[in-house]
């Protein structure tokens, strides 16, 4: 008997969109073909859209569930077992939990559950506790002193597959408005005079200028001969993206202007933005606007950051408001991210991959999960 059998539905192939059937055995697609099928227990999907289950390379919605409110930790396996069911709801069968190593505060839950959270989906994968796939991004903040020290006992374990550059320091990148920085922090309940304010962007900067650049070089050295990709982070010019490219990055993560957004183009980077960027109709701290960039075709890949339920709805804005075709559309949150993370069993509903699938309604407008198969095993 199949394991999984769904028909009467528009199935979302690399191509094009078809009205057909999907069937799955052994976790594996055997079948994808138009028409409908009696096969005992097919599951009639009503004319549903049929989907590859969604890819998501940088998600820190974790966070949320490590402190649900200010100044409170929770115990890192129950919010690692929330955030797995949260993603899975939205059609995420397979998540990159993205862990900073390191902050610019030196005060930061970021530093504080690091390695517990680490620990907490490691001992989710091996007992089985998690629905999704999981693997781990680790994002190194280069001007974090103890950079080093805590990056290298992570980085041996086969889930770190993406390792991401960034630097926060205020006067640049993400924080290139001073103004920005001081907004962001100030909803963590920071305050500062003028005085104490000018103390802190001097402190930061030269904090960057004592640890960046040996800290890239450090972690560049360490990625050297594991199976990781690399990616820059909150590129702003063409100077910044030609230097990730020289130095091995393939991914553009965020890019907050339109000419970094060329420049990686230009240079063969995959550019990730955020899904909320797309929902919002823009970014969140001024930046460049997703749908921009899908315009100018310079979007491959989208990422929910903070809010799981954005990425297949980004993805359907694509289609919805960019013009983009329902396959291309899809394609940024499934087919592209595998491709660029070198995952060649995934990311495409045919005969050989693994049965990641989802099956979501269009209701007023917004894609709808409906259910949720990882492996072939419903999971939603």
């Amino acid at each position: 008997m199949n394991d999984l059998a769904l028909t009467n539905a528009r199935i979302v192939l690399d191509d094009g969109v078809i009205h057909g059937t999907l069937i799955a055995r052994n976790g594996m697609i055997r079948l994808v073909e138009e028409g409908s099928t009696q096969a005992p227990g097919a599951i009639d999907c009503e004319g549903d859209y049929v989907i590859p289950g969604l890819i998501e390379l940088h998600t820190d919605n974790l966070e949320k569930h490590l402190m649900p409110r200010a100044g409170v930790l929770w115990p890192s396996i129950p919010a690692v077992l929330t955030h797995d069911a949260q993603v899975v709801a939205a059609g995420i069968t397979t998540v990159f939990d993205a862990l900073s190593v390191g902050d610019v505060e030196e005060e930061s839950v970021r530093i504080d559950t690091l390695r517990s959270t680490y620990d907490a989906i490691l001992d989710g994968q091996s007992s089985g506790a998690l629905r999704a796939d999981h693997w781990i991004h680790l994002r190194c903040e280069l001007a974090y002193p103890r950079l080093l020290e805590t990056l290298e006992p992570l980085m041996d374990h086969g889930s770190v597959r993406l390792v991401s550059l960034m630097d926060h320091t205020p006067g640049q990148r993400q924080y290139r408005d001073l103004a920005q920085y001081r907004k962001y922090y100030s909803k963590n309940h920071m305050s500062w005079t003028e005085d104490e304010f000018a103390e802190v962007v001097k402190r930061r900067t030269e904090q960057q200028a004592q640890y960046s650049a040996r800290h890239e070089s450090a972690v560049l050295a360490m990625a050297h001969g594991r199976d990781v990709v690399l990616a820059s982070h909150d590129d702003t010019d063409a100077r910044q993206v030609e230097h990730a490219q020289r130095i091995g990055v393939t991914i553009s993560e965020f890019p907050t202007t339109q000419e970094a957004a060329d420049a990686a183009h230009a240079h063969g980077l995959t550019t990730i933005m955020g899904a909320p960027n797309v929902v919002r109709g823009g970014s969140h701290s001024g930046n460049v606007a997703a749908l921009e960039l899908a315009r100018t075709h310079r979007l491959d890949m989208l990422s929910s950051d903070y809010v799981p339920a954005s990425l297949l709805h980004g993805a359907f804005l694509l289609h919805a408001q960019a013009g983009w075709s329902m396959p291309r559309a899809m394609a940024t949150v499934s087919r592209n991210p595998a491709k660029a993370l070198g995952f060649d069993d995934r990311g495409s509903l045919k005969a050989g991959m693994r049965a990641d699938v989802v099956r979501m309604r269009e209701v007023a407008g917004l894609p709808i999960v409906r259910n949720v198969w990882v492996g072939g095993q419903r999971a939603f």
